[in-house]
């Protein structure tokens, strides 16, 4: 044929006109993905969302401070004041590897510019990863379609965009080459290149699991795959030890990242140890055992393996993986925390929603299933077929839970529809029919490709990418791009002390503390959720409930403030109880950042959640739509843009506050009460007007059905002396007299004089 034409020879490699297509495929995936990935830069080079701030700030202090500081880091600046311990619970490998790759190529730009850019490279290049791995189990054209699938699939180019610095690119990358290397150690025998394949496979896949928990999603095909692999005809000899260096390579990889070691010692270690001891005992039962017995034998053990597995989790001598893991495992799981479900990336998605992520996706794999499970697809192995099948639908089924693991269904889908659309165009081609029918399913099947990448114009899969980075449009509903939140940050930076503890809801902890080098209370990694809880409740209470809970020291009680109820439900002890315990449990340490590492200790001696938040200024951040008034320089304004306004709702129901007494029967609209008593409604500069109706134009003093609050600007806390609270900043779209979106961030300084 054409396409194996000899051009050049290198060494005894001979290099043909198919290793070209190949390579101009390849080129062209990453091609597109960097093209798809690359569209918010448009907008201007910044991060993206929350996460990637801390991930920079962390890798900066690897390359200030040297690979052992950074092991031993407790971040001052976060969770005031216990500190963070980063090696225990943030993504090591990300941050090591970013610094690696620096050091290597990005000595020309700033470390924040090279990280912008570094999702965007490593996420592109995953492509040739994706091909290599599907490749191995259905052959180069369907490796090929695969990387081209990968390239424009929009749940996973959506959590790879320019900027997106965070756990997903990096360790899909190795997640990837790891599964590549999985499946062809094992599934060819070829001595010590199969050995080196397997041990670099477990370092991989370790390194993908610690830049992303995400990835503990592959260790379930693996396990699956080796219950089922006694029962294939395989090399004995070859699997006894094949299964065991992959898996031993990985557990003791594992084991160098403080964050993965705690799930390996528990419930991965033993599902991974379990099924390895299950691959080896049934080789030698089929070694040393009757051949006609050996099925039988190993169903038994297999039998035992479960229940093994069953009683030890049952007994508690291993934990169970946390609720968002086993929401993945069992998607009709519903979560009781609204801390958790106020989290939009764990909403729980929907048959529109999947069907608008993968689209045409799921025709290519149901092709994919169907060939595969047909007895007349024989020209892959069955091992192959398993495993493809193994993965695919594990995929599909752990997307169901919510909206962030939708990538996972794409993934699922990319092997299966790869594999099934390779199969047939394998098919129509050597088939009889007449050149122009194979033609025309050739267009058939790029026009269904091409479709949703395209069409239509504003909500095709390519239009997802358009969008600004969070940080110029405050994570509002409005796509604008504003310097807002950079100028806000830098207000801070300048004009507090360097000291200066800041209170915020969580989803800005990150912003503050990377851009304005101030210290929070709260960020985006949930370390200790009662410490949102009464974040939370300090923006719902009465400003001098919150005053107190906000300006006490972090030695002080406030239990009276927060409710003895809430504070034991949290997880706390109340003053009561602290008082009537032995005397040694009083003579307890101030809680201090030098102590965050003896923080379980400390919580069961001095009851922390009954503690003072010990901050000096309190961040909000609103967002709305002006409207001018005619015939006069004023506005009025709606507040429902995606800003603090809008998460009332969460705030009360993570603080057990009654969410009636505050909004309107519509769940929405705040009822005076809140305009006038709690926090949040004296904080925002604004009061209800009217409320209007938006069919008729006309305005009524009370709420109604249907009605939308009109608000004017009302600025209540601006008095240093007297007020709890007083405005001290407010960013330059508070000020505008532009109509249109507002995203305004206010920041109030927290009197430290007031008398209550």
């Amino acid at each position: 044929m054409l396409s194996n034409q000899k051009l050049f020879t290198v060494g005894t490699f001979d290099f043909r006109l198919q290793h070209l297509l190949v390579i101009g495929v390849l080129a062209l995936s990453v091609s597109i993905s960097m093209l798809i990935r690359s569209t918010p830069a448009t907008y201007g080079l910044e991060l993206f969302e929350f996460d990637p701030f801390f991930n920079f700030r962390a890798t900066e202090y690897v390359l200030e401070n040297g690979y052992d500081a950074y092991f031993q880091w407790i971040d001052e600046k976060s969770w005031h004041p216990f500190g963070r311990d980063i090696s225990e619970n943030s993504q090591v490998s990300l941050h090591i590897s970013a610094s690696i790759f620096y050091q290597l190529f990005g000595s020309n730009s700033s470390l924040y510019d090279f990280v912008i850019i570094f999702p965007l490279v490593i996420g592109s290049l995953t492509a040739i990863s994706v091909f290599a791995f599907v490749r191995v189990l259905g052959g180069t054209t369907a490796g090929l379609l695969a990387a081209l699938m990968f390239s424009v699939s929009a749940p996973i180019f959506t959590r790879g965009l320019i900027g997106w610095f965070k756990s997903e690119p990096l360790g899909l990358f190795f997640a990837f080459l790891a599964m590549y290397l999985f499946v062809s150690g094992i599934m060819f025998n070829k001595g010590k290149f199969s050995f080196i394949k397997l041990v670099f496979a477990g370092i991989f896949l370790a390194l993908g699991l610690s830049s992303w928990g995400g990835i503990l999603f592959f260790l379930i095909p693996i396990v699956l795959f080796y219950l089922i692999l006694p029962f294939l005809k395989r090399e004995k000899n070859f699997t006894i030890w094949a299964a065991p260096v992959f898996s031993v390579s990985l557990i003791l990889s594992l084991l160098l990242f403080e964050r993965t070691s705690t799930f390996t010692i528990g419930y991965a270690g033993l599902l991974v140890g379990l099924s390895t001891v299950f691959v080896v005992v049934c080789e030698l039962i089929k070694k040393f055992s009757n051949e006609s017995k050996h099925i039988r034998n190993c169903s038994i053990f297999l039998t035992s393996i479960i229940i093994a597995m069953i009683g030890v989790f049952a007994s508690g001598i291993v934990g169970l993986p946390g609720f968002r893991y086993l929401n993945a495992m069992n998607p009709f799981l519903t979560s009781l925390d609204p801390l958790t479900d106020s989290v939009s990336e764990h909403m729980t998605t929907s048959i529109t929603t999947s069907y608008t992520f993968v689209s045409v996706f799921i025709i290519f794999g149901i092709i994919g299933i169907w060939f595969l499970f047909s007895r007349k697809t024989i020209d892959l192995k069955i091992d192959k077929r398993i495993f493809a099948l193994i993965i695919g639908i594990a995929a599909i089924y752990i997307s169901s839970s919510f909206v962030r693991l939708e990538l996972f269904a794409s993934v699922g889908l990319i092997i299966l529809g790869s594999i099934g659309l390779a199969i047939l165009f394998k098919k129509i081609l050597e088939s009889n029919i007449f050149s122009s029918t194979k033609i025309l399913f050739c267009g058939v099947i790029l026009g269904l490709f091409l479709t949703p990448v395209i069409l239509p114009e504003d909500l095709s899969w390519s239009s997802w990418a358009e969008f600004p980075p969070t940080i110029l449009h405050g994570g509002s509903f409005f796509q604008i791009s504003t310097n807002d939140w950079p100028d806000a940050m830098n207000w801070l930076k300048n004009n507090t002390s360097e000291d200066a503890i800041i209170a915020s809801w969580w989803d800005y902890g990150y912003w503050i503390t990377t851009l304005s080098n101030r210290t929070t209370i709260v960020d985006n990694a949930t370390v200790i959720d009662w410490q949102i809880k009464k974040m939370a409740y300090s923006l719902i209470t009465t400003p001098e409930n919150s005053w107190q809970i906000l300006n006490s020291h972090y030695t002080e009680d406030v239990s009276k403030y927060l409710g003895d109820d809430n504070v034991e439900e949290w997880g706390g002890e109340t003053y009561q109880s602290w008082l009537s315990s032995d005397d040694a449990r009083k003579d307890c340490k101030p809680i201090s950042i030098s102590d965050a590492k003896k923080l379980d200790t400390i919580q069961k001696r001095c009851f922390p959640v009954a503690y003072g938040l010990d901050a000096d200024y309190l961040l909000i951040y609103v967002a709305g739509e002006r409207i001018p008034i005619p015939g006069s320089n004023l506005f009025f304004y709606t507040l429902d843009g995606g800003g603090d306004e809008s998460k009332k709702h969460w705030f009360m129901k993570i603080s057990n506050h009654e969410p009636s007494k505050f909004l309107e029967y519509d769940g929405i609209t705040p009822t005076s009460y809140f305009m006038e008593n709690s926090t949040l409604g004296k904080l925002m500069p604004f009061s209800i007007f009217k409320h209007v109706d938006p069919d008729t134009s006309r305005a009524y003093d009370e709420h109604r059905d249907g009605l939308i609050p009109i608000y004017i600007k009302d600025i209540k806390y601006m008095d240093s002396e007297n007020d709890p609270f007083y405005l001290v900043y407010a960013s330059p779209s508070f000020y505008s007299e532009i109509p249109g979106p507002m995203s305004t961030v206010l920041i109030y300084k927290i009197n430290p004089n007031y008398i209550p």
